[in-house]
C-alpha cells in the first residue's frame, strides 16, 4: 500500500516538473507562435477535425482611428409598421372665460355673496373668482346667471379686465337676445380695447334688434370717428339728437367733429347745448371753449376753459389751453399798449 502510494507521489511531480520545464526553457529556444501554428497544420489532402486557431485581432495604438466596420453586416431594418409613430397633438378648445368649473361641494356655498364681500374687501382677485365661479353654479337659471354675470361686469372693470367685461356681456345678450344693450355695452369696451371691427359688429348686431335706441347710433358714430370716418361718423351723432335730443353725450361727440372738420359755428352751437345739459362733466366745457376761441369769442372761450379747469383739476389739456389763452391774451394787450390803443375789446385792460 505504501509503495502505491509513494508511486502515484512521484507520478504527479513528474508531471509538474514537465509543465514547469516549459516554463522555465529559454525564450530563444520556444518555437515562434508562426510555428507552432505551421506545425499543426495537416496537409491539405488528409482530412482533418480540427479547427484552425486565427490570431487575435490587435487593438489600435492611441493614435490611431478605430476601424471602420465596413466588412459588418448592415443592421437589421425595422418595418416602417414598427417604427412608433409621433403622435399628432390637437390643440386643446380654449377654455371659458366666464365661467369657472369647480369640485361639488358637500353644502351649499354662496359664491355670489363671497364676490361682494370679497369685493368690499378690496380682494377683486378673490371676488372675480368667486363671480366666476356664480356663473358656472348659475347654469340654465337666466335669474342666478344675470346677477353673476352682472356682478363679474362690475369687477372686471374695477380690475381692469376689460376684455373678460365684454365677454361677459356676451353671454348677457345670449340670456336676452331681443335686448341691444348689452350689445352695445359690449361695443363700448372693444372699441377702447382698439378692436374696432368686433365693436362694429356688435353695434351692427344691436341696431338689427333695435333701429330706434339711440345708444346704438351714439357707439357707432364713435366707432367711425375712432377709424377717422368724419362724414359718417357726423351722420349718426344726429341720428342719436334726432332720436333723443336731450343726448348731452351725443351733442358733445357732434360738436367734437364737428370741431375736426372745421365747422367751427356748428361745434359751436352743439357743444353749447352739450355743456348745458352736461354742467359738471369738465371736458364737454374745455371743448365748447376751443370752439368760441377759434370763432374769436375769447372771453367766452376763456369762461368755458375756467370752468373746465375747476370741475375736473386733473385735467392737463383745460389747464394748458387757458394758460396759452391768458398768455396770447398778454401779448395782444402789450402789442396794443406799443400802438397807443389800450381799449381793445376782448382784451383785460
Amino acid at each position: 500500500m505504501r509503495n502505491t502510494i509513494l508511486s502515484a507521489c512521484f507520478a504527479a511531480l513528474s508531471l509538474t516538473a514537465c509543465d514547469v520545464s516549459q516554463l522555465r526553457r529559454p525564450h530563444a529556444l520556444l518555437p515562434s507562435t508562426a510555428n507552432r501554428l505551421d506545425n499543426r497544420v495537416r496537409p491539405s489532402s488528409e482530412p482533418t477535425t480540427e479547427v484552425a486557431l486565427l490570431a487575435p485581432p490587435s487593438l489600435p495604438s492611441p493614435g490611431e482611428a478605430l476601424p471602420e466596420t465596413a466588412g459588418l453586416p448592415p443592421p437589421p431594418q425595422m418595418p416602417e409598421e414598427a417604427h412608433p409613430q409621433p403622435e399628432e397633438l390637437t390643440p386643446a378648445e380654449p377654455a371659458d372665460s366666464i365661467s369657472l368649473p369647480h369640485e361639488p361641494h358637500l353644502y351649499p356655498v354662496a359664491h355670489l355673496e363671497r364676490a361682494r364681500a370679497l369685493r368690499e374687501e378690496g380682494d377683486l382677485s378673490g371676488a372675480l373668482t368667486e363671480a366666476r365661479r356664480a356663473v358656472h353654479d348659475a347654469a340654465d337659471d337666466v335669474d342666478a346667471a344675470e346677477q353673476a354675470l352682472d356682478a363679474l361686469i362690475l369687477i372686471a372693470r374695477l380690475s381692469g379686465q376689460k376684455q373678460l367685461a365684454a365677454d361677459a356681456y356676451r353671454e348677457l345678450a345670449v340670456l336676452f337676445p331681443d335686448g341691444p344693450e348689452p350689445l352695445v355695452q359690449q361695443a363700448r369696451l372693444l372699441l377702447e380695447l382698439g378692436d374696432t371691427e368686433g365693436a362694429f359688429r356688435a353695434a351692427e348686431s344691436a341696431l338689427e334688434l333695435d333701429p330706434e335706441y339711440p345708444e346704438v347710433y351714439q357707439v357707432l358714430g364713435r366707432i367711425h370717428l375712432s377709424a377717422g370716418q368724419a362724414t359718417e361718423a357726423i351722420i349718426r351723432f344726429r341720428q342719436a339728437v334726432h332720436l333723443d335730443p336731450y343726448h348731452g353725450y351725443a351733442l358733445n361727440n357732434l360738436g367734437l367733429t364737428y370741431l375736426q372738420t372745421g365747422q367751427d359755428a356748428l361745434a359751436a352751437e352743439a357743444l353749447a347745448q352739450a355743456a348745458y345739459l352736461l354742467p359738471h362733466v369738465g371736458y364737454v366745457h374745455n371743448n365748447l371753449g376751443l370752439a368760441y376761441e377759434r370763432l374769436g369769442r375769447y372771453e367766452e372761450a376763456r369762461m368755458a376753459f375756467d370752468t373746465a379747469t375747476r370741475l375736473s383739476p386733473g385735467d392737463l389739456k383745460a389747464r394748458l389751453n387757458l394758460q396759452r389763452l391768458n398768455r396770447e391774451a398778454r401779448a395782444s394787450v402789450d402789442l396794443q399798449a406799443l400802438l397807443g390803443d389800450r381799449t381793445s375789446p376782448g382784451c383785460p385792460e
